[in-house]
This record gives structure tokens, C-alpha cells and sequence, in this order.
């Protein structure tokens, strides 16, 4: 299998005694695609189904109804950006924090998966009415929006631990940085304007909007290096 040393990329931050595989390259390059994916068909949806107010319905109800397989296959696509974004990593973050990051990565890639399966019930159903569809999509969330910042920290640590490259550490800086902000946003969010029921005056939904747009940017800002590398153009 054919392999290309990190020298190749100039503003690649790993371990320059490292080499990136073919196929590894092939995974990240899948990742990246996947990601934008998501964003894609997320942007699609709202073109499609405008009855759902953006600012306080959740990304999932798109799954609810009419043309909801469109938001089943961007929480696919995102499940299979993450595990493809593991197989690229897998052999260049070789720190233990970051191996459990990539473990922790997995972990949010079956929340999402869980996601895509099953469909959420409305955000303003009442709790005698929610379905098991709902509650396992409850699952899949639960699984995926907490672990995400997690896995992102540790794996980000172990791309810039080489201090020599302060200009590569940069991006992954700042898309780190998005995600716990979007995190915090979301929470925040939650803790002050929920009162126990979902309703307009709760404006969670740009909040998770942000959350989603925010792990597929970091993840395409990790992707995008090695995707590159070989000199081969997309």
C-alpha cells in the first residue's frame, strides 16, 4: 500500500515520523464529504419543510412527515463522517488520551446512528404520549451530543501537541473552540428558558443548529489536511 510522509503537507501538524496511507487518505477524504453532506441535505430541509420554525424546532423533527428520509440520511451520512474520521486518525494521534478520544468518537457516531434510525417524536409532545421511537432517539442524543466535545478535546490535544507548527495548530484551535461554545449556547439555552414544556418562547432550535454546524466543521477542518495529502486534487 502506497503511503505519503506528513512532509508532503506543509500544514499537516502531526508527527512528522508518521505516513498516511492511501488509505487513510481515502477515509478522510470521505469524511470531509460526509460532513458536507449533512450540511447539504440539513440546508435542503429547511428549503423544503419552512412549517418548521428554525428558531425553536430541533434539526430531528425534519425526520417527522414528508421528505423526513432526507434528514434520516444526513444523520447517516454524519454517523459514517465520524467513523470514516477514526479509520484516518486511527495511526496518527498515537497518544492515550487521544486513542480514547477516538473510542469516544465512536461512541457519538452510534448515537448518531440511533438518530438516524429512529425518529424523534415533536419537541412539544406531552410525556404520556412519547413514543419509543422518541425515547430511543432520546437514547441517540444522549449518546451523541455530550460525547462529541469530549472526543473533539482529546483528539485536537493530540494533533498540536508539536509546538513547532503554531500557524497548523490554528484551525483546529478555533473549530475546538466552536464546538464548546455551541455546546455551551445550547445548554445555556436550555437551563433558561425551559420551564418544562417546549413552546416558541423556548429558541433552542439555532442553538442546536449551531451544535450540528459546529461538529461538521471541526470535523472537516481535521479531515481537509489529510485529504489532501499526495498532491491529488478532489
Amino acid at each position: 500500500m502506497t503511503s505519503v510522509t506528513l512532509q508532503d503537507a506543509t500544514n499537516f501538524p502531526f508527527d512528522q515520523s508518521q505516513s498516511v496511507t492511501a488509505r487513510s487518505r481515502t477515509a478522510a477524504r470521505l469524511s470531509f464529504f460526509m460532513a458536507a453532506l449533512f450540511l447539504v441535505l440539513l440546508a435542503v430541509l429547511h428549503v423544503i419543510k419552512p412549517e418548521l420554525d428554525p428558531s425553536w424546532r430541533m434539526v430531528s423533527e425534519y425526520a417527522i412527515g414528508a421528505n423526513g428520509w432526507l434528514m434520516n440520511l444526513a444523520f447517516l451520512s454524519l454517523a459514517l463522517s465520524c467513523v470514516s474520521l477514526v479509520a484516518a486518525l486511527r495511526r496518527q494521534v498515537p497518544t492515550l488520551g487521544s486513542k480514547i478520544g477516538l473510542v469516544i468518537f465512536l461512541v457519538a457516531a452510534l448515537g448518531l446512528t440511533i438518530a438516524a434510525f429512529f425518529n424523534t417524536d415533536p419537541i412539544n409532545i406531552s410525556h404520556d404520549a412519547v413514543t419509543p421511537s422518541g425515547n430511543m432517539h432520546g437514547l441517540g442524543a444522549l449518546l451523541g451530543i455530550p460525547t462529541f466535545p469530549i472526543a473533539a478535546t482529546l483528539i485536537s490535544l493530540s494533533l498540536t501537541r508539536n509546538k513547532g507548527r503554531v500557524a497548523s495548530k490554528r484551525p483546529y484551535l478555533w473549530m475546538l473552540g466552536l464546538v464548546w461554545v455551541s455546546i455551551v449556547v445550547f445548554v445555556a439555552t436550555m437551563a433558561v428558558m425551559f420551564k418544562g414544556t417546549f413552546n416558541p418562547t423556548v429558541l433552542i432550535g439555532w442553538p442546536n443548529r449551531l451544535l450540528m454546524v459546529a461538529q461538521c466543521a471541526w470535523m472537516m477542518t481535521v479531515a481537509w489536511p489529510m485529504a489532501q495529502l499526495g498532491g491529488r486534487k478532489w
